[in-house]
Formats: C-alpha cells, structure tokens, sequence
C-alpha cells in the first residue's frame, strides 16, 4: 500500500491521506456492531490512519465513547498516533429528533468539556461547529474555539459544511486547519466557490461522502431493504427512479474500475484523492472488510485518460436527488 501524509491545511497537522468516519458505527446506518466497529477503528490505527472523525451529536454521544473506548483499548504507539476531530453544536431531543444548531460561544465550552469526557483524552485534535448557526456570527463561535485552543484543549480549528463567504470570516478570525464538507463524484458543490477559496486561504478540505454514502460503492443494489433508522430511507438519492438514475452511473464507473482490476469504490476513492494534495478523504468503513477495501485506493493510479473516462461516465451534476431531505439542504451552502 502506497501512502504519503497530507497537511491539514497550512496551520494543521499531517495526516495519513485517508481518514476514518466513525458516524456509521452508531447511527444513522442501521444497527452497527460494537465490536467489530472497535476492532475497525484498531485496524486503521494498525494501518497507520491518524484521522479519527467523530461529532458528540452522533447517537447522543453514543460514538464518542465508542472512539474513546477504541483508543483507550489500543495499543499505546497506535493511540498517540490518533489525531480526533469532532463536530459540536447539532442539537437533538431524546427522541433522536433534530433541534437546531448552537453556536453561542458558552455553549461551545459546554460541548467542549463533555467531548473531552466522553473521549477519555485531554485535548481535541480538530473542532469544528457541525453547521453554521444562523443566530450566531461565526466570528463569535471560531473564537471561542480559539480560546479552547489557547487554553490547550484544543490543537486546530476546523469548519464543516459553510460557503466560501463564511470561510473567509472564520479564517480572518483564527487560523484554520480544515473545512470538512462532502465531496465525491456525485456531490462537487464545493469546486465553483468553495475550494478555490479554501486553496488560496491555505485551509484544507476533509471530504467526507466520498462514496455518497455506500450508492456509488459498487455494493449497493435497487432492491436493497434499508431499516427505518438508516438515514439512506430518506435520503433523496436513494428514492425510486432517482436511485435507478444513480444506480446506472456506478454501472458506467464499474466497466471502467474493471478495466484497471479495482472495485468501485476504490476508483471513486481514487478520484477524490486525485483531486489535490489539500483534500483528504474520511472512509466511512464500519467493518475491517470494508476499510481493507477502502485502503486500497491509495494503490490505485489514475492518469489522464483514466479521468475522462470517469468524468465521461459520470459528468458534475450528474446526480438524481439532492444529498439531503430539504428540510437539511437548508442548512446546507452548497448543493
């Protein structure tokens, strides 16, 4: 397996080029198995992945401590290598429901030091506000992490999910790492505005949707049943004739993985690592089998007839259905 660092931004760390996105372990995906999702997040670390992705929102906090617990049972050299981002300030009722997001800079704290408990550890690689708070000037909610930052609970201020406009005032706050947003052959939103402003402000893209949530893994079939706690039973993309639309363009990108004996999820990988040397990819693998899968994209090169090809299977804009219900595209800066 060939793999060099990548640099979180210009103010950010090195980092393996493939990050792990630990979300799916516990929700949003249907029922995970706990132990498997730790012996999955150890195979990384063994692998020599850094990125561990988390937010305290998934599963009520329910994925934090399953990070904490998979560092805290690893091996010592393999724990001091995790690098931890979180997401803070997507609110949510008991019954899983979503309130709203807060960015209040007292609420930051708050989040904060409950993250740190559920994570065992005593500072947070990478934070980052979850969606922009529209109540809240993002000026107000960077520098309290900032503040974090020099309070050394925090090393590195990340962004998620916001337009170039709001990237600019963040970074003219307080030095930024990472913007983390979703990027992939069927989702390139961020190429007009967004990743031309992250490139000439040194800040780096996480990308994460890299596999469009399993569609374009090559796994995914028309008359798959989904559970109702799966995120995907709702998602615009998954529904009747858009589905049968998307499904066709992972047949197109199949003829041409083939081609070079790789998996479709190792090409559509591949072309997000091609991308550039400042986005780094977050592999939603909940099973070692599938993140085996996933590290081998790092082997997979594509040169330029490779990428016509794909872009020929699957043009920008391509895509039936929105990533997300309307109800979450709202909060969302780019399609």
């Amino acid at each position: 397996m060939t793999a060099q660092t990548r640099t979180l931004g210009t103010t950010g760390p090195k980092v393996f080029p493939l990050g792990l996105g630990c979300m799916g372990m516990s929700a949003l995906y249907g029922d995970a198995d706990r132990a498997e999702s730790i012996a999955t997040v150890h195979a990384a670390l063994e692998a020599g992945v850094t990125l561990l992705d988390t937010g305290d929102f998934y599963a009520m906090g329910h994925n934090e401590l399953l990070v904490g617990e998979a560092l805290r049972t690893a091996p010592a050299a393999r724990r001091e290598q995790a690098l931890v981002s979180v997401k803070f300030g997507a609110l949510r009722s008991p019954d899983g429901a979503w309130s709203g997001y807060d960015g209040r800079p007292a609420a930051v704290r708050n989040f904060a030091a409950y993250s740190l408990q559920r994570l065992g550890v005593d500072h947070i690689d990478v934070y980052r506000l979850a969606r922009l708070d529209p109540d809240v000037p993002i000026e107000e909610t960077v520098g309290a992490v900032a503040e974090l930052v020099e309070q050394g609970y925090v090393r590195h201020i990340g962004l998620s999910e916001v337009g170039a406009d709001t990237v600019r005032r963040a970074a003219a706050t307080a030095p930024i790492a990472d913007l983390q947003i979703e990027y992939s052959l069927i989702s390139r939103g961020i190429e007009d505005e967004v990743l031309p402003t992250t490139r000439e402000l040194g800040i780096a893209v996480t990308a994460y949707g890299v596999l469009s949530r399993g569609l374009i893994s090559g796994h995914f079939t028309s008359d798959r049943q989904l559970a109702a706690n799966d995120f995907r039973a709702m998602s615009p993309r998954f529904q009747g004739d858009n589905l049968r639309h998307n499904l066709e363009l992972v047949e197109a990108l199949r003829k041409i993985a083939e081609q070079k004996g790789v998996s479709v999820a190792q090409i559509a990988i591949a072309w997000v690592l091609s991308r550039g040397e400042d986005i780094v990819p977050l592999v939603g693998a909940r099973t070692r089998q599938r993140l085996d899968e996933a590290l081998g994209a790092l082997d997979v090169t594509l040169d330029a007839d490779d990428l016509a090809a794909i872009e020929r299977a699957v043009p920008a804009g391509s895509a039936a259905g929105d990533r997300y219900p309307a109800a979450q595209m709202a909060h969302l800066a780019t399609r």
